[in-house]
This record gives structure tokens, C-alpha cells and sequence, in this order.
């Protein structure tokens, strides 16, 4: 039973019609899916429409994933063009922090430990916002997924100097936008 629990056994019983597989498959990467088109876009209903989209993605492109491949980058690539797509059409009269952040937390944490985690959480996803879409990506990927710079690069299509400078450029960004910020409090 163990080669069930494999992505690629997943892939192939999913790909011969096995619903309970694509649905093992959709389960074992949801939370991936959604934390990371969260952090692309900033709003709960946002994240959960396009990773809705991107699984139906993958749902309908699973018959071309290399079974040589890896299933997570080929699946954060599909989120990534997804997210790009969501940022092309959104309106440019929606605010970004109309929404409230939800927070997800499995355990119950004492109040003032659930507060720092919700300011943390807001800081964060504030940070994110003020960077273009291309530098937040990379830092998605580096910090979040924990990805090389030349994995970055390979699933981006792009040179490993792009993503490094992509990636500079972006913690100067943030790091001057934390000193504003900083000063200003």
C-alpha cells in the first residue's frame, strides 16, 4: 500500500479515472495551494478561487506532468502562472486591504499569543503587497517554499542572476520599507 501513497502512483491511478485518488492528490497539497495563492493575492476568498483554478488546472493538464518530474514544482508552477493571470485581470478599483485577514490556527492560542500571530500575519502580508508581482514570487519561493535559486529559476523560466536580482531588489525594498515604518512608530 505504500506506492499509493506516492504522488506519481496518485497521478496514474487519477489519470485511469480513480476519483478517491485525484481526491488524496488534491488533499495532500490543498494547504501548499492555498497558502501560496494567499500570499499572492492577500484575500481568503481570492487564494481559495484560484486554487480552485489551479487544481482544475492540473486536473485537466495532469496527462502532461513528466512522471520524471517533481510534482510540487510542477504544481507551484501552474499556481504561479495562475496567480499572474489573477493579477493581470483583476480591477484596478479593487483595494487590496478591503478584506480582513482570516487566520487559520489548529491549536487555541492563549490571546495575546493569537494577537502577535495576527499582527505578524498583517505585517507580512502587507510587506508582500507593496512588491511588484515578479519579486514577490521569488520571495514566495525562496522563503516560503524553500526553493534554490536555480530551482527558482528553472520553474520561472528565467536566469538564476534574474531571480537573484529579483530577489535583492526586493528584501531593499522591504528593508527600507521597514525602516519607514519603523521611524514612523
Amino acid at each position: 500500500m505504500l506506492g499509493m501513497d506516492s504522488n506519481a502512483a496518485l497521478i496514474g491511478k487519477a489519470m485511469d479515472g480513480s476519483m478517491s485518488a485525484w481526491e488524496r492528490l488534491v488533499k495532500r497539497h490543498e494547504r501548499l495551494v492555498y497558502n501560496y495563492t494567499y500570499r499572492m493575492t492577500g484575500h481568503a476568498d481570492d487564494a481559495a478561487d484560484l486554487m480552485q483554478e489551479v487544481f482544475f488546472a492540473v486536473f485537466r493538464n495532469l496527462h502532461q506532468f513528466r512522471a520524471d518530474g517533481n510534482f510540487k514544482s510542477w504544481l507551484l508552477r501552474i499556481a504561479s502562472n495562475r496567480s499572474i493571470d489573477f493579477h493581470r485581470r483583476k480591477r484596478p478599483d479593487q483595494d487590496a486591504n478591503d478584506e480582513a485577514l482570516e487566520i487559520v490556527v489548529d491549536n487555541m492560542p492563549r490571546p495575546d499569543e493569537a494577537l502577535n500571530r495576527n499582527e505578524t500575519r498583517r505585517l507580512v502580508m502587507r510587506l508582500l503587497e507593496i512588491l511588484n508581482h515578479d519579486q514577490r514570487i521569488v520571495i514566495e519561493l525562496k522563503f516560503f517554499q524553500q526553493m534554490t535559486f536555480d530551482d527558482i529559476a528553472r520553474d520561472l523560466s528565467i536566469s538564476s542572476n534574474t531571480v537573484k536580482s529579483r530577489f535583492y531588489a526586493a528584501i531593499r525594498h522591504l528593508k527600507s520599507h521597514m525602516e519607514v515604518a519603523d521611524v514612523a512608530n
